[in-house]
């Protein structure tokens, strides 16, 4: 039976893997707040299928690469919390991201302050923003990659991002761990979602390339990585703390 209620926060939550980790952790009792950028429409639906399965959701707008706006996004999550009758977040899931590809030659500086601000900064930030929100004994989940583990060309910038979410997250778990809170990466794979502009799904050549380095024989689909956030977000998981878990279906092993 799932542990509940509890309420979980997950940036990137219209759409690919965030859209599934938040049905997922819906599926097992906990109730969503989910944010998004510009896909309005897209976290509203996900909000009404997460009520569909009897639980609460609200869909908030956040920008991560804004930091400046995290005070007032962390008031914004207050007051939901307040309107459910609650005080704080049992998780949080640092999801939300946007590929780039680009050779080392080729990456231009705004591209790598941005990769900076959205998969770097913007966690880092608006972690510290939500902490006075997280419960004594909640979980945070920040995901990572794949590709911080193995190299694979044009993806120097992303990868380099993620190998600092990896150190964040250790941190996060050093610092915190007096307040019972553990903390730990998830690390995808491959994954046939429109992420990176779809190629892994719609890229016959690239889906066939990803198939032949892993083990399992396929690219990873969204309904892969779902159900492992919602063991990593579980309280029945808490003494998992300060790890890098990769769920790419054994990639380039």
């Amino acid at each position: 039976m799932p542990l509940s209620p509890r309420i979980v926060l997950i940036t990137g939550g219209s759409r690919g893997l965030g859209r599934n980790a938040a049905l997922a952790l819906a599926a097992d009792g906990a109730d969503i707040v989910l944010t998004y950028r510009h896909q309005a429409d897209a976290a509203q639906a996900v909000v009404a299928q997460i009520q569909a399965l009897g639980r609460r959701a609200v869909a908030l707008p956040l920008d991560v690469a804004d930091s400046e706006g995290f005070a007032a996004f962390a008031g914004q999550v207050r007051q939901t919390l307040a309107g459910w009758g609650a005080t704080h977040l049992q998780g949080l899931l640092n999801n939300a991201g946007e590929g780039l590809h680009a050779s080392i030659a080729d990456t231009t500086p705004a591209q790598f302050d941005h990769a900076v601000a959205v998969h770097l900064k913007g966690p880092y930030f608006l972690t510290q923003a939500l902490l006075p929100l997280i419960a004594d004994g909640g979980r945070i989940l920040n995901v990572s990659s794949g590709l911080a583990r193995f190299s694979l060309a044009g993806m120097s910038a992303y990868a380099m991002m993620k190998g600092g979410i990896e150190v964040f997250t250790r941190y996060l778990a050093k610092e915190l761990g007096a307040r019972g809170i553990s903390a730990n990466t998830l690390a995808p794979g491959a994954i046939a979602t429109d992420f990176g502009g779809g190629h892994v799904r719609d890229d016959e050549q690239v889906n066939r390339m990803v198939a032949s380095n892993t083990a399992l024989g396929r690219a990873g689909e969204a309904d892969d990585i779902g159900p492992v956030a919602v063991a990593l977000l579980s309280p029945r998981t808490a003494w998992i703390n300060a790890q890098r878990v990769e769920a790419s279906g054994g990639m380039f092993v």
